[in-house]
Formats: C-alpha cells, sequence, structure tokens
C-alpha cells in the first residue's frame, strides 16, 4: 500500500488507517476485532486511529493487538472525561486520562494523542495544550495534534504548537481543503482526514437511519454528484479516492465491522488520485452548492 510522509514527522503512514469508532460502538468482541486486525494488517494499513469515547475500543485494541506493537502507529484522542471523574476538558482529568489510555492500549506511549474537538477557546486559554506537552515530554506520547473542524481547527493549526491535525475531509465536507489544510501544510503538520467516503450516506438511496451520517445525505441531495447515482462500489471508491487527491491529506481513518473490507478499500485506494479534471468537478460543485452552514463536521 502506499505510504506517504506525516507532515515533518518521522512516520511514513498508509494512505489507509483502521478507525476505532466501530468497535467500540457496536460492541465487537475481541474475536471479531483480532480478525479486523489481521485482515487491516495484512492489507498494509500500518495507523490505529482510536479514542478515549470509543465506548472500549481502546481496551479491545490493547488486548488483542499489543503484542504486534511495532507493527503499527497509534494515534489517540483525549478530552472528554468518558467515565473518569471531573469535567471535560478539567486538566487533572486530562493528564490522568492519558494515563489511562495508555494502561487500556498497553503500551508505553502513543505516537499520536490528538486534542478531541475542544472549542477554540478552550485552546486559548492554554492549559490543555500544555498537558500534552507534558506528556510529549515525559515520553507518553512522541506528538500531539489536534482532532476537529472550524474555526478551533484553524486555531489549532496556526498556533504552530501541534504536530498533526485530524479533521472531516470528503465529497460532502470540503471546508477544511480551503480553511485548514493548506495552513496545516505551511506548518509541516500531519493530515489525518476522517470520515473520508462521508458515511457513504447515498448508499440506500434513502434517508440513513444512522443520525450521524444524515447531515451528509441531505448535502449529498443538493450536491448530486452523477457518478452517486451508478454502482454504488464505484461511488464509494470515487468518493474514497477524491479525499485521498486532496493535497496534504496523509492518511485516510476507515472503519468497519467486516474484515474484507479493509482489502477492498485497499484496492480502491490502489487506483490512484482522480484525475485532475475529476477532482476539479468535485471542488467546483462544492463552491457552486455549498451553503454557509455547511461546516466541518466533528
Amino acid at each position: 500500500m502506499e505510504k506517504r510522509r506525516f507532515g515533518n514527522t518521522d512516520m511514513e503512514v498508509s494512505v489507509l488507517g483502521f478507525g476505532g469508532a466501530e468497535i467500540g460502538y457496536q460492541g465487537a468482541t475481541e474475536k471479531d476485532v483480532a480478525a479486523l486486525f489481521e485482515s487491516a494488517l495484512g492489507a498494509g494499513l500500518n495507523v490505529i486511529d482510536t479514542a478515549e469515547c470509543y465506548m472500549n475500543s481502546e481496551e479491545l485494541i490493547g488486548n488483542t493487538l499489543s503484542h504486534r506493537r511495532h507493527e503499527y502507529y497509534l494515534f489517540t484522542k483525549c478530552g472528554h472525561a468518558s467515565g473518569m471523574k471531573g469535567a471535560d476538558w478539567d486538566p487533572a482529568m486530562l493528564a490522568l486520562q492519558i494515563d489511562r489510555s495508555l494502561q487500556r492500549l498497553k503500551t508505553d506511549y502513543v505516537d499520536v494523542i490528538h486534542l478531541h474537538s475542544c472549542t477554540e477557546e478552550i485552546l486559548k486559554q492554554g492549559a490543555v495544550i500544555e498537558v500534552l506537552q507534558r506528556a510529549k515530554e515525559a515520553g507518553k506520547t512522541r506528538y500531539i495534534g489536534y482532532s476537529g473542524d472550524g474555526k478551533a481547527a484553524l486555531f489549532a493549526v496556526k498556533s504552530g504548537l501541534f504536530d498533526s491535525l485530524e479533521t472531516s475531509v470528503n465529497i460532502a465536507d470540503q471546508e477544511g481543503i480551503d480553511l485548514t489544510i493548506p495552513k496545516a501544510i505551511e506548518q509541516g503538520m500531519g493530515v489525518i482526514a476522517k470520515r473520508p467516503i462521508a458515511n457513504a450516506a447515498w448508499r440506500s438511496g434513502s434517508l440513513p437511519a444512522d443520525e450521524y451520517a444524515r447531515p451528509y445525505y441531505h448535502r449529498l441531495q443538493d450536491l448530486n454528484y452523477d457518478f452517486l447515482n451508478g454502482n454504488v462500489s464505484d461511488s464509494i471508491a470515487r468518493a474514497l479516492r477524491f479525499t485521498l487527491s486532496v493535497p496534504g491529506v496523509d492518511t485516510a481513518i476507515v472503519g468497519t465491522a467486516k474484515p474484507e473490507r479493509y482489502r477492498e478499500n485497499v484496492e480502491m485506494a490502489a487506483r490512484g488520485p482522480l484525475s485532475t479534471d475529476d477532482y476539479q468537478s468535485i471542488r467546483s460543485r462544492w463552491h457552486e452548492v455549498a451553503k454557509p452552514d455547511w461546516v466541518g463536521l466533528t
């Protein structure tokens, strides 16, 4: 699988990464997760991305994959109390939470810890950033980042304090392509695309049951891309390749409960970037149709 330099870090990341949300929210067993990891790592993925609030995702990763720690880069997120004493974004809680994540993941360090979508106001106060900086100094993480969108993400990028940005990028969510990613490139930050296929919100042809995907479904009704009316597999491939064609994107996080999907996704990514004409067609349509409130979705 193609690998890309992750900003100014020493990491060469696979263009697709394993998303840890599904295994937590969908109640996967350790047997399920072991099969997913075997498929993902076997297909060439070397990035695993999870978070403090993805139910027991961190624990599942630690229990099934910690013995193969040298085979992948491990990213997690922090900030929501998620069962810990204290409020979200409380610095004391945050410091303890980082230790809890390491315990759950059964590792001495992660490669990146991202602040998990805190507001611009919280970022400006500085305390949460200082907690991550101390964790980096202590060797608990190699790099620190911000995960989020909009003005908060822009502040994080401009601050020059972060090594990476994780942000929403897809055919129905292009704010970051103009607002933050170019500036992240200037800062030498690694860029992670989350929600890279817009939750395949068009797949069923009707409003998705998953409320998380519904805003994208409504946007795509207005965008009305021609390629969404054809073969579903081909349209998903086109959507994924669009995200991977965005200048500055180093890796795109994909999640699934089906092991075979990772090899399918790798085959889609292997088709390479979209042609300049196809890419610009999607970008032009976005600029023609996008409404002011079509901001990046967390």
